[in-house]
């Protein structure tokens, strides 16, 4: 069940896939919430005022922050490739869009165009910023920190900007601050950008660049190979400039009694959305969800409600996406779904599982199980890491998962992909290891 809302310009629909049968006093409603957004300009070149922007100013800002850091120039190829994509990427932005690029080291400098501000987009300013990138080379420490909280005060500048972004590229691990204070830099920023993370090479920490993208609702990939980074950094600048409608929030409203167990993203990416409830009112809380374009993303709400006797029936759940309006006041409902509980003694109607719910619970466990296969597998727990590998190679085949399949094939030697017997392999590429551990939050749609 769900609903469209009227409203001019581009619109947002919100489906709800359960099974709303709970056995006499069951209380755990799962359902699976389909956001989808339609009906946007979209494309690096569209008009810079597309539906949602703010005032007369840039409809968008974007930082980009790259790694200067010394390791950068091992080999010599990976600063000139971090060049060349980045001034691809602003070869990228539209007219009109506010800009700036960021070299990072232990402390972060302003490459273009200087003094606190930020520049926009045009035939002059592309121009310049990709002749400012000469000044690019490697030397010094990491410190990332530093690095998000430049992004955060030149973003801050455009302050007529609907859409903020950051691009952020590293080749190593954060070695010269404190995880205190990188965490602290993230909590700062969290809500006022969205970023994209890249690690280049194999010298960096997985978990580190996923954690950046995960705080700032962004994405996190790798690239191995240095030469495929103008590729991957133009690819996010288009979606970057496709972005138009900014702050979209999960509003979850539930009855008395009733209680949020999760609620988490499940595709395009598994992205636990729990912890980051802010209150909206009697019991309504707000998730947040980041920037759109036109896309799709699936929801896994669970609910607990309060346990009720056969016949009974309730509204476990109702689902929102709302956005702030540019002058501040009231949020605007841009789409509505009901999450419903009824109890019942047919044992076949209470049992039954939900398609979308058994899919992406399996896509969550895929996601963990590949996790701790290569953390055991680090450890030396081989047994460990088979069990947890197979798991996962059985999971990647049910639900039709062919990349993570593929990339499982390059960690363990598959005997049976139904069984999920497998054999780890006694020799693995780092490359091969990390893309796997970067990619296994990677979803894919079930299957309609």
């Amino acid at each position: 069940m769900g609903s469209d809302l009227e409203a001019a310009g581009p619109r947002f629909s919100a489906e709800v896939y359960q099974n709303e049968y709970l056995p006499a006093g069951g209380r755990e409603v799962n359902a699976i919430v389909t956001v989808t957004r339609h009906g946007g300009t979209g494309g690096p070149r569209a008009s810079a005022q597309p539906t949602g922007a703010r005032g007369g100013g840039p409809d968008a800002a974007v930082v980009i922050m790259v790694d200067c850091s010394g390791s950068m120039q091992y080999p010599p190829t990976k600063m000139r490739n971090a060049r060349d994509a980045t001034a691809a990427a602003i070869g990228t932005l539209r007219d009109g869009v506010a800009f700036a690029v960021v070299g990072g080291t232990h402390q972060a400098r302003e490459v273009y165009p200087g003094d606190g501000r930020l520049a926009v987009a045009g035939a002059g300013t592309r121009a310049e910023a990709v002749h400012a990138l000469r000044s690019l080379s490697a030397g010094g420490g990491t410190a990332i920190g530093t690095w998000l909280r430049l992004a955060d005060r030149l973003l801050s500048s455009g302050a007529d900007a609907s859409i903020r972004h950051g691009i952020l590229l590293t080749d190593g691990r954060n070695e010269h601050e404190s995880p205190e204070a990188l965490r602290a830099a993230l909590e700062e920023c969290a809500g006022r950008f969205t970023c994209d993370a890249r690690g280049v090479g194999t010298d960096w920490e997985v978990k580190e660049v996923r954690g950046i993208a995960s705080a700032l609702l962004g994405s996190a990939d790798i690239v191995a190979d240095p030469a495929g980074l103008a590729a991957d950094f133009t690819r996010m600048m288009e979606t970057a400039m496709g972005k138009e409608v900014a702050d979209v929030h999960l509003r979850l409203w539930t009855p008395v009694g009733a209680e949020v167990a999760f609620v988490k993203q499940v595709a395009p990416t598994v992205q636990d959305l729990t912890d980051r409830r802010t209150d909206a009112g009697a019991r309504a809380g707000d998730y947040p969800t980041g920037s759109w374009g036109d896309e799709s993303r699936d929801y896994h709400l669970c609910v607990r409600v309060p346990p009720a006797e056969v016949g009974r029936e309730m509204l476990a759940a109702r689902v929102s996406l709302v956005v702030p309006p540019p002058g501040g006041g009231t949020p605007e409902k841009l789409a509505q779904g009901l999450v419903r509980a009824v109890w019942t003694d047919d044992v076949a109607a209470s049992t039954s599982i939900n398609p979308q719910v058994a899919h992406y619970t399996g896509q969550a466990e895929l996601a963990q199980a590949i996790q701790q296969g290569l953390e055991a597998r680090k450890s030396g727990d081989r047994d460990g890491a088979t069990a947890k590998l197979g798991r996962a190679v059985h999971l990647a085949h049910t639900s039709g998962n062919e990349e993570t399949a593929k990339l499982l094939a390059k960690v363990v030697d598959v005997v049976d992909r139904a069984t999920g017997t497998v054999r780890l392999k006694r020799e693995v590429a780092e490359a091969d290891e990390m893309t796997l551990e970067t990619r296994s939050t990677k979803t894919v749609r079930v299957k309609k």
